[in-house]
């Protein structure tokens, strides 16, 4: 056995490694990124979900962008007030106080309150919607297919189907609007935590159509405007809207309301 060739062939390799340690070392060193130390700390105080619902990558994109001034202390939706009083400490500026916004799907359309056309047994995926027969199995075309996608995409476990349609918990729900934009309909919408009232129903469908579909479907009779006090609510596509900037929670709306298309929130 040749000794002599086995520690060469060894004294090489510890070279070459030695070699890539110290050309590396010193490439990290001229090629290192300084990073504020603000970030770093805003980092750290972040819920780190990295849910995006800041509307930039994860927490460490949500961090970089309010140190570099191109986003509030409080754009994290997630971490609420307390976070960005903490944020805002950091900063060295007062956090702005904001409303909790959560998540609403404005769909009754049930098992119980709408009809199957036929049954489906394809893929249950919403995204799939404009391939699937009449654009989904249920009566109403514009409501709730309850396929669950919006859940699938929920990192807090905030969004079920209850019988056939989705439902926020409203507790649970960070706004992070991942359901908002994953749901083709535009069914889900943000709205403020404590809001007393809400339009639950997006049927586009005219009165004696909506009718058909839907047990509690609106049917855009505009009562709910004409008799609000405070012009909070308007009648667009076919169904009501609440301006919740102007809504003053008297109730008006809800009572007027014969189909029941406005809820309790």
């Amino acid at each position: 056995m040749n000794y002599i060739g086995i520690i060469i062939a060894i004294s090489i390799v510890a070279a070459v490694g030695l070699f890539i340690g110290i050309f590396l070392g010193i490439a990290a060193n001229i090629f290192k990124v300084e990073v504020d130390e603000r970030q770093e700390k805003i980092e750290a105080t972040l819920p780190g979900n990295n849910c995006g619902g800041c509307g930039y990558p994860g927490c460490s994109g949500c961090a970089a962008a309010i140190v570099k001034g191109e986003a509030p202390v409080n754009a994290c939706p997630v971490g609420g007030a307390e976070v960005a009083k903490k944020v805002g400490e950091i900063m060295g500026v007062k956090a702005e106080e904001g409303k909790r916004m959560v998540a609403f799907v404005k769909c009754q359309g049930d098992c119980d309150k709408t009809h199957e056309d036929y049954h489906y047994t394809g893929q249950k995926d919403c995204q799939m919607i404009a391939f699937i027969p009449n654009q989904g199995p249920k009566s109403c075309n514009s409501g709730c297919q309850g396929f669950g996608t919006c859940v699938s995409v929920c990192p807090f476990d905030a969004i079920h189907v209850v019988n056939g349609v989705a439902v926020v918990d409203k507790e649970a729900c960070k706004a992070c609007g991942k359901c908002v934009a994953i749901c083709p309909r535009h069914l889900i919408e943000l709205i403020p935590y404590d809001a007393m009232f809400a339009v639950a129903c997006s049927s586009a469908s005219k009165g004696p159509q909506a009718m058909k579909e839907c047990t509690t479907s609106c049917i855009a009779c505009g009562m709910c405007a004409r008799n609000c006090p405070a012009e909070a609510i308007t009648v667009e596509n076919m169904h009501a809207h609440i301006d919740y900037d102007k809504c003053i929670e008297c109730g008006t709306c809800r009572e007027k309301c014969k189909r029941k298309s406005i809820v309790l929130h």
